[in-house]
C-alpha cells in the first residue's frame, strides 16, 4: 500500500461541494495576486546557490527583483550573457540599499563575505535571506542577528533541506509522537567536485562538513536541539592531495541518542546516496533520496493515515529547491506569521557546524 503524499486527494462527493472547492480556490488566488510584490535585490553571484535563488525569486508571484550586486569586475561581466540574470539592473550596493522600496536582500556572496554584506543591509534596514554556511566566526553571526533582532528585521538562513517536503513530514511525525523518543540519527551528504570547485573550497579550513555537511546538521539540530558533545573525525582524500579536508564525519552526542554526519566531496554519485534517517522507539524514517525525495516509514502502531508497517512515501515532484524558502519569507516580511527557525536555533546550528568542522568557536 503506498501512503503518498502525492496520491492523497480529498474526494468531492457532490457538484455543489465542487463548486465550493472551486470558488475558495479561486478566492485564494485573487487573494494572492492582490498583494503587492515585496521589493528584493540580490547580493553577489559567487554562491553556489546564487542562480537558482535568482531563478526562485524572479518566478514568484511574491517577489518584484529590483537589481543584482556583483562587485567583481569579471563576475559582473558575465552577467550579460547569463539567461539568469538578464535583464536585471546591475547596481553598486549603496545603489541597492537606497533603491526607493527595497524591503528584503538575497545575500550570496563567498561564504567569507556573506556574514559583513548581510551586517550592512540589516543596517540599512533590510529583512535578509542569507545564504549558507554563515562564515567562519560564531562571535560576527552572533552580533548579526543581536543587530537584526533589535531592529526587528527577519535573517532567513538558506540551509536547503528546511521546507523540503520529507522533512517536513518527520519534523511532523516527531512532533505528534509517531516515532517515539528518537535515539538515533544517521546523516550521509556527499557529492564529487571538480578541481575548480575544490580549489575555491580550499581556503575554508572546515571542509566538506563546514560546505555541504551543514544541511543536514541544521536537520538535526531542528530535532534534537543542540548537541552535549560534538567530536569530529578528518581525512583528506582527494587525487589532489593538497590536504583539503573532504571527507569528514561527525559524532554529535545527547542525552539518549548518538548522530552520525558523514560529508564527503569525492565520492562517485554521491547526490544520489545522500540519506537522512531517523530512529526512534516507535519508528523509523529514512529518507533518500534527500532531493525529489522518497522516504521508508516504519511504524510500530498505526498513526493518522499511516499504517503500522513499513509504507514508502512519495512526495510531490516540480517544486524548486528554494520556492518553500521564499514563500516563507514573503509570508514573514508581510507580518502574516513568525519564522519558524529563531536566531537561537540558527547560532546553534553555527556552533554545532564550527565543531563538527573542527574549527575554533572564537
Amino acid at each position: 500500500m503506498n501512503n503518498s503524499p502525492s496520491t492523497r486527494r480529498d474526494f468531492l462527493q457532490t457538484s455543489g461541494l465542487a463548486f465550493a472547492s472551486l470558488s475558495a480556490t479561486s478566492f485564494a488566488v485573487t487573494a494572492q495576486a492582490a498583494k503587492p510584490r515585496i521589493r528584493i535585490g540580490q547580493i553577489g553571484t559567487a554562491h553556489a546557490h546564487a542562480g537558482g535563488k535568482m531563478d526562485t525569486m524572479r518566478a514568484s508571484a511574491d517577489f518584484e527583483v529590483i537589481g543584482i550586486v556583483e562587485p567583481d569586475e569579471h563576475r559582473r561581466a558575465a552577467l550579460a550573457g547569463s539567461k539568469t540574470y538578464a535583464g536585471v539592473p546591475v547596481m553598486t550596493e549603496d545603489e541597492l540599499l537606497n533603491a526607493p522600496g527595497l524591503q528584503a536582500v538575497a545575500v550570496e556572496t563567498e561564504v567569507k563575505d556573506l556574514v559583513p554584506t548581510a551586517t550592512r543591509c540589516i543596517a540599512a534596514g533590510k529583512h535578509i535571506h542569507l545564504d549558507k554556511p554563515a562564515g567562519e566566526s560564531l562571535p560576527a553571526l552572533r552580533r548579526l542577528l543581536d543587530d537584526a533582532v533589535a531592529r526587528k528585521l527577519t535573517v532567513q538562513m538558506g540551509y536547503m533541506l528546511r521546507y523540503n517536503p520529507a522533512f517536513e513530514l518527520c519534523r511532523k511525525l516527531i512532533r505528534e509522537g509517531a516515532l517515539g523518543e528518537i535515539f538515533s540519527i544517521e546523516a550521509a551528504m556527499g557529492k564529487l567536485q571538480g578541481d575548480a570547485e575544490h580549489r575555491a573550497l580550499a581556503p575554508y579550513r572546515g571542509g566538506a562538513m563546514f560546505e555541504l555537511g551543514c544541511h543536514v546538521i541544521d536537520s538535526v539540530v531542528s530535532i534534537l536541539g543542540q548537541p552535549d558533545k560534538v567530536t569530529p573525525r578528518t581525512r583528506s582524500s582527494s587525487p589532489l592531495k593538497d590536504g583539503f579536508p573532504d571527507n569528514q564525519t561527525a559524532v554529535l552526542e545527547y542525552p539518549s541518542a548518538i548522530v552520525t554526519v558523514r560529508s564527503v566531496l569525492v565520492e562517485w554519485d554521491g547526490g544520489a546516496r545522500r540519506q537522512f534517517v531517523v530512529c526512534g522507539t516507535k519508528g523509523t524514517m529514512d529518507i533518500r533520496p534527500i532531493e525529489h525525495p522518497e522516504a521508508r516509514l516504519t511504524l510500530s502502531t498505526a498513526h493518522g493515515e499511516y499504517k503500522a508497517g513499513k509504507q514508502t512515501l512519495t512526495f510531490p515532484k516540480g517544486r524548486g529547491r528554494y520556492d518553500g524558502d521564499f514563500e516563507d519569507l514573503a509570508k514573514v516580511i508581510r507580518g502574516e506569521k513568525a519564522l519558524a527557525f529563531t536566531p537561537a536555533h540558527d547560532l546553534a546550528v553555527h556552533e554545532t557546524i564550527l565543531r563538527a568542522s573542527g574549527l575554533p568557536l572564537d
